[in-house]
C-alpha cells in the first residue's frame, strides 16, 4: 500500500524523536511523500540540522523542511510549535510520535491517565491533534521500542493514553494507533545491550549477531527490521485504513 493516497496529494508530516532510530528512519521514508512539508523534532538543534542535511544528500524532499529543536515534554514549546505550523503549513496531516524507554513511574496523572514518563508523548499527540481538527482528518502513529520489557503498569498506561487519544480524535476523523517493537525486530536499542555488544564483537558485526538471535527457537525465525516497521506505518498512515486503538506488536513472536 502507497504511503501517500490520491485524496492527499500535499501531506504535512510531522515526526518527534526525528534523529536517530525510527524516528530518523521514518523521516527518511516518509520525506518523498511529504510535498506540503517536513517538520522534524529533538532535543538536540545539532543533530536536527544534521538529519535534515541527510535527507537532501539523500534525494528528493520537499520544498519545506523545518527543525523545531525542543524537549517534547516541554507544553509551553509544543504551543509555540503550532503557532509556528499554522503559520508556515496551514495544517498538519500525520504525525510520528516516538516513544522513550519506557519505565514504571509513581508520578501523578493528568488528563488521559498519563503518568510522567509519558510526559513527551502526551503532549506531543496533544499537539498534533489540535492541528490535525482544523483538517477534520489525519493520522498519529505512536512507536515504542519496548515492547517485551514493559512492565504492566508501563504498558497499561501507554495503553490508556493510546486509547484516550484515540477515542477523542475519532469525532474528528483522526486516527490514533501504536506500534510496539522490541524482542523480534532490530530497534536501535539493541546496540545499548552490553550483551549484544558482546555478541557483536563475537559474530563480526550487527547484522551477523541478528542473524544468530534469529536461529534461536522464536516463533519467526527473522528479526524485524527498519523496513518492516515503515512499511507498517505506511500502511497505518494511509487514508485506507480504518484503524484506530490500536497496537500492534511487531516482535516475530517474541512475546508469546
Amino acid at each position: 500500500m502507497a504511503v501517500m493516497d490520491a485524496d492527499r496529494l500535499n501531506p504535512v508530516i510531522l515526526i518527534t524523536g526525528a534523529t536517530s532510530g525510527f524516528g530518523h528512519g521514518c523521516a527518511r521514508t516518509l520525506a518523498g511523500c511529504a510535498q506540503g512539508g517536513l517538520i522534524l523534532v529533538d532535543s538536540d538543534e545539532t543533530s536536527l540540522c544534521a538529519a535534515a542535511d541527510e535527507l537532501g544528500a539523500r534525494g528528493p524532499v520537499p520544498e519545506r523542511v523545518s527543525t523545531l529543536a525542543f524537549d517534547a515534554a516541554d507544553e509551553a514549546r509544543w504551543a509555540e510549535a503550532e503557532r509556528f505550523i499554522k503559520g508556515q503549513y496551514g495544517r498538519l496531516d500525520w504525525a510520528i510520535v516516538n516513544a522513550p524507554a519506557l519505565q514504571p513511574s509513581a508520578g501523578d496523572l493528568v488528563e488521559w491517565g498519563q503518568p510522567r514518563h509519558l510526559e513527551g508523548v502526551y503532549h506531543s499527540l496533544r499537539a498534533v491533534m489540535r492541528l490535525m481538527q482544523d483538517n477534520s482528518a489525519g493520522g498519529a502513529i505512536i512507536v515504542s521500542a519496548t515492547a517485551g520489557e514493559l512492565k504492566s503498569d508501563a504498558k497499561t498506561s501507554l495503553m490508556q493514553l493510546l486509547r484516550a487519544a484515540a477515542k477523542e480524535g475519532a469525532h474528528d476523523n483522526i486516527r490514533v494507533n501504536a506500534l510496539l517493537t522490541a524482542g523480534g525486530a532490530d530497534t536501535p536499542r539493541w546496540s545499548e545491550l552490553p550483551w549484544f555488544r558482546d555478541l557483536v564483537r563475537s559474530c563480526g558485526d550487527p547484522q551477523a549477531a541478528l542473524e544468530r538471535i534469529g536461529q534461536l527457537p522464536e516463533p519467526v525465525a527473522r528479526y524485524a527490521g527498519a523496513d518492516d516497521i515503515r512499511r507498517l506505518i505506511a500502511m497505518l498512515l494511509s487514508d485506507d485504513s480504518h484503524m484506530t486503538g490500536a497496537a500492534l506488536v511487531v516482535d516475530g513472536g517474541y512475546t508469546l
